[in-house]
């Protein structure tokens, strides 16, 4: 006859709400491989449940639970934590535990598609990895299956789940932490998942149906719609088992600096482990309905006490993984400086570092054969590694191509030959989108040299490593490394955009060289850029270089300037270079200017673009090879041409290539007003020196601030700097600037 948990206990038969505490101070280890006498010790271990333990009451029960933290439990808990040394995987058996408690389910409240990305990380990955997993539950088969008999057998022999818990525990005492669990939860997965493959199979088995029949599941489907939140409930409670058993898993590779964290895994465990039992009640109180609020409640305060040291253990998880990585980033930045203080026989170490994340055979993109290639192409040759973000522009892209074209010819010599590489970077903090990815093969397809095959190729603490030694932010750089990986220049893109393709083989000694044999010219500024103007040049013209986007001044200036050359009788012709900024405003002016025929301009935005980052690239070639004194002349006329570009209009006075001055709106057009004030000066001075004499004056009465500004993105910026007007230390400001172009930030 069968007796309901409602009825009176049997004489001589322990209370059900009765909770048993274990007293004996030496505990035994549970056998937990396959053992020949494992049946008889199974029995002992069932049979100590109730020969070794005393009763306690239900007023003691409550006080138990209400001072848990009290390390009452905790204590009892590490008595049966005796690890032998075993190591076990927990990773493969928790994914298939994960796919059984999946689909043992009629309709679960947990999402689906969650749930199966949890499984994604662990799916066995080839047959060497399928062998081993196979092999691993060979071997923990056995322990499983008794922890499963033991499970269910403390249900139906009214063991109270404390003591159910405790007494799986035991059993697999000698495992570490997440063995026990992963162990367990096999267990309970093996019950489980036997149940509801009989419900699955019941109506087309017939002997499936019969077994229904023998375990009462016709009664829980008839009642299968009465009971459907409590298996939502029990699915969810589940689920949150399962986390906490994937988190502790995750405490087994952490480093010791986690110990406090780590602390509160024994205690886990346990709560888990009596989760564990619990369900087991509640899936066995399915087949009887009276019994579904009781075992309810009892589930329901243990999960709730999984939830809660849930939720501390990730917040510590996640903590411990913050702190590791910055060690981990700490102690890659130091070797990765490092590298580059070491004397290597070739470039292939510190070029596996920067370019590979993992052993890929191939990880470089031919661009000229359109094929992956290794490593091995780079051995013992120059490197220029282009680092950039996915939106380098077109304008650059071309003018590199360019360059590389014209060095490639110009490199003819074997040992002077180099490669270029192109190294993306994207925001590891941000999700790769197929938009992305559209857009970085876009540019490699579009480059001539070497890529990186994939943005992932290159590690997150890579990507820092490059930002903290070459201040790689938003604009693009170009490292080039030698031979044997030694760094000849953190950013050869300034020489680039100076020189051309002159600048070859691209070192900071080349740099150096170019620097001593320049002067203060008007070829420095425009070279290359615009033929009309080095034809003005050589026919040793006057000439005005002006630029701002105040139209009403451009017109004012240009009348005033044809003017006074009319009337000194000399050749004058002007040349406007617009701004640094205002792309759109700078546009329309090159339209008025062009229309109202006031002057030569440079005929497009991408060329002024040009005109403004070659001379931004001067400052920084200047700081970069610590040449940004007040002693150097052409840093000095470069800040203050910067600078008047930050205040509007300006103009510069060249004969020939001779720069004879430069200055504001003001001054500049106010000298051409007071021509006649020191036209008297041209028969014994010359035109040249007279106006400059006469707009010198101007500039120091007038007095004007100057302003340089650095973009935080550009990376290299000084701590101090020296004004090129007075030669005193200039002020350092934080300023926020919006100029409505296309190269402003959209509101997120």
């Amino acid at each position: 006859m069968v007796r309901s948990r409602d009825q009176p206990t049997p004489a001589g038969a322990a209370d059900p709400e009765t909770i048993f505490f274990r007293k004996k101070e030496e505990k035994k280890l549970f056998p937990l491989l396959t053992n020949p006498a494992a049946p008889h010790l199974l029995k002992m271990a069932v049979d100590e449940n109730y020969s070794m333990t005393g009763l306690v009451n239900q007023g003691e029960r409550n006080n138990f639970v209400s001072t848990w933290e009290d390390n009452a439990i905790l204590k009892q808990v590490l008595d049966t934590h005796i690890p032998d040394g075993t190591e076990v995987d927990s990773k493969p058996i928790i994914s298939i535990v994960e796919d059984i408690l999946l689909h043992a389910t009629i309709d679960a409240a947990v999402n689906k598609d969650t749930y199966k990305a949890s499984l994604v990380p662990h799916k066995v990955k080839g047959e060497s990895h399928k062998s081993s997993t196979d092999m691993l539950l060979k071997q923990l088969s056995y322990i499983i299956q008794v922890l499963a008999s033991v499970m269910y057998r403390n249900y139906l022999t009214y063991v109270d789940g404390h003591t159910s818990a405790f007494s799986l525990l035991q059993m697999v005492g000698n495992f570490h932490w997440d063995a026990k669990l992963t162990l367990i939860l096999a267990a309970f997965a093996l019950n489980y998942g036997s149940l509801w493959l009989h419900v699955h199979m019941s109506s087309e088995n017939r002997a499936a149906k019969q077994m229904g029949i023998l375990s009462s599941i016709p009664h829980m489907m008839e009642h299968s719609k009465v009971a459907k939140p409590k298996f939502d409930a029990l699915n969810k409670d589940i689920h949150s088992i399962l986390e906490l058993n994937k988190c502790i898993i995750q405490y087994k590779e952490l480093p010791s600096t986690c110990d406090r964290a780590r602390s509160k895994v024994p205690i886990a465990a346990y709560w888990n482990v009596r989760g564990i039992v619990e369900c087991v009640a509640q899936i066995a109180s399915f087949t009887h309905t009276e019994w579904h609020e009781t075992e309810s409640k009892k589930l329901s305060f243990s999960v709730h006490k999984i939830n809660d040291l849930l939720e501390f253990l990730k917040n510590q998880l996640e903590e411990c993984h913050r702190i590791k990585g910055e060690r981990k980033e700490m102690e890659f930045r130091n070797s990765f400086n490092q590298l580059y203080e070491t004397v290597h026989i070739d470039n292939m170490k510190i070029l596996k570092i920067l370019l590979t994340r993992r052993d890929d055979p191939l990880p470089l993109f031919d661009g000229s054969t359109k094929k992956m290639v290794g490593l091995e192409v780079l051995r013992r040759s120059y490197v220029l590694l282009l680092i950039s973000r996915l939106d380098m522009s077109p304008d650059e892209l071309s003018l590199l191509k360019k360059i590389y074209y014209e060095s490639r010819i110009q490199g003819s010599r074997m040992d002077a030959l180099y490669n270029l590489v192109w190294v993306p970077i994207v925001d590891p903090y941000i999700d790769y989108t197929d938009a992305m990815h559209t857009q970085f093969e876009d540019m490699k397809n579009s480059m001539p040299w070497y890529s990186v095959s994939h943005p992932s190729n290159i590690d997150r603490v890579v990507k820092k490593a490059i930002r903290d030694r070459w201040h790689s932010r938003n604009k693009p750089i170009v490292v080039v490394l030698d031979p044997q990986g030694r760094e000849l220049s953190p950013n050869a893109l300034h020489m680039m955009w100076i020189w051309g393709s002159t600048a070859f083989p691209f070192t900071m000694a080349r740099e150096e060289a170019l620097w001593r044999e320049e002067t203060w010219r008007l070829e420095l500024l425009v070279d290359g850029m615009d033929p009309t103007i080095l034809n003005w040049v050589r026919e040793e013209k006057y000439i005005f270089l002006y630029g701002g986007d105040d139209i009403e001044w451009i017109r004012k200036f240009t009348s005033d300037a044809r003017a006074i050359a009319n009337a000194a009788g000399i050749p004058l012709e002007m040349a406007y270079v617009g701004k640094s900024k205002k792309s759109k405003s700078v546009s329309k002016t090159i339209d008025t200017i062009n229309e109202e025929k006031l002057s030569h301009c440079l005929q497009n935005t991408s060329l002024i673009r040009f005109f403004w980052t070659r001379l931004e690239s001067m400052l920084f070639s200047k700081i970069q090879l610590k040449r940004g004194d007040d002693q150097d002349l052409i840093m000095q006329q470069i800040k203050k041409l910067l600078s008047y570009d930050r205040h509007g209009s300006w103009a510069l006075l060249c004969k020939g290539s001779q720069i004879l001055t430069n200055g504001h709106a003001s001054t500049m057009l106010q000298t051409p007003v007071d021509f006649d004030v020191w036209k008297e000066h041209i028969p014994s001075k010359g035109f040249d020196l007279s106006f400059k004499d006469y707009h010198d004056k101007l500039h120091v009465v007038a007095n004007n601030c100057c302003r340089i500004e650095f973009q935080i993105e550009v990376g290299r910026i000084p701590e101090d700097m020296w004004c090129p007007e007075c030669h005193r230390l200039m002020e350092k400001y934080i300023a926020f600037l919006c100029c409505h172009d296309q190269t402003g930030l959209l509101e997120p």
